[in-house]
């Protein structure tokens, strides 16, 4: 691995940034770089309101990236999300016009607020890294980071995301409401001027390309990955869940962990790094059934419980 310690400062600083604008939210800001270090993607539900938008952009701008906003609604059709064929008279032939995913940050607010139809349109996308227009496969910019926000299933109007689609996300969080004194700060901080105004890049997108490729060499030990397949294998077991985590949820983890353990400084993954993503990576990955749910389980809960009985290595088991 080579410029650990230069790359290391790059995030310090790119952490120091977002939390310019992001108060209090110091988790959500670190998990959702491990999402963008890891090259997956994430999902923020929660309510209107809460810095889910705030938060795409503060990383955007911090990364000097292109920033594209797709504001989903009813109406919303898959053309509107990948892009469009246009014929030019002049021309005689067929321009394609570029829709809004064909950017380095994505931000798909309110994801849950259109059709599945629309919604399906990013899967391609996200999984790919390319969309087909007109039977034209076309790249994405890299980097390619995708940050949905949804709001809650209970709210009307919303659409919920079919498996396939949430599987795609490499974890899923909630941000949550301020402390009294945090929204304190953020009404001092407001009142003359937005803090993402004043921000700058720290960041630019060759140095986020090279500290992704030096997270794919992060070492996991062979433990630490039989690890990862108990806690998913679980799942499959559990008397709560009709459905388990799938492999992809596996790999999901593993990457995730990597990119944790590279921002904390280290070139190898703990298990108490597997152990504290599994709730972010898996929750969203299964379906509870009927009794679970007429209990009041939520997802977490049940992941939480799998990772408390779910043994964890030998610590002179695994590379030190």
């Amino acid at each position: 691995m080579q410029d650990v310690a230069v790359y290391n400062e790059k995030l310090k600083q790119l952490l120091s940034n977002i939390k310019n604008v992001m108060i209090g939210k110091e988790e959500e800001t670190t998990l959702s770089l491990v999402a963008l270090l890891a090259q997956g993607h994430v999902l923020l539900e929660d309510v209107p309101g809460v810095g889910k938008t705030m938060l795409v952009r503060a990383l955007a701008k911090s990364l000097d990236c292109d920033f594209r906003r797709i504001q989903f609604t009813p109406d919303l059709l898959p053309a509107d999300v990948t892009g469009v064929s246009i014929y030019n008279p002049k021309e005689m032939e067929f321009e394609f016009r570029a829709g809004p995913i064909l950017g380095n940050v994505v931000l798909a607010d309110e994801i849950n607020r259109t059709s599945p139809k629309t919604q399906s349109a990013l899967l391609e996308s996200m999984e790919e890294k390319n969309v087909t227009v007109d039977g034209n496969t076309i790249p994405l910019k890299q980097p390619f980071f995708v940050m949905a926000t949804q709001n809650p299933i209970e709210y009307e109007g919303t659409y919920p995301l079919p498996e396939a689609q949430l599987d795609r996300f490499i974890l899923k969080m909630r941000l949550g409401y301020p402390s009294a004194e945090e929204e304190m700060q953020m009404l001092e901080r407001t009142s003359k001027e937005h803090p993402i105004e004043t921000i700058s890049a720290v960041m630019n997108q060759e140095e986020l390309l090279a500290i992704q490729d030096e997270v794919k060499e992060v070492y996991i030990d062979r433990n630490v990955q039989f690890y990862i397949i108990k806690l998913v294998t679980s799942t499959r077991d559990d008397d709560s869940i009709y459905l388990g985590v799938s492999p992809r949820g596996s790999i999901a983890l593993m990457q995730a962990a990597k990119a944790y353990a590279y921002i904390h400084g280290r070139n190898y993954v703990l298990p108490d790094d597997v152990k504290y993503l599994a709730p972010f990576v898996l929750a969203h990955r299964i379906i509870l059934n009927a009794e679970a749910k007429y209990e009041g389980l939520t997802s977490e809960q049940v992941i939480e419980n799998v990772v408390r009985n779910t043994q964890i290595p030998i610590r002179k088991e695994f590379h030190s």
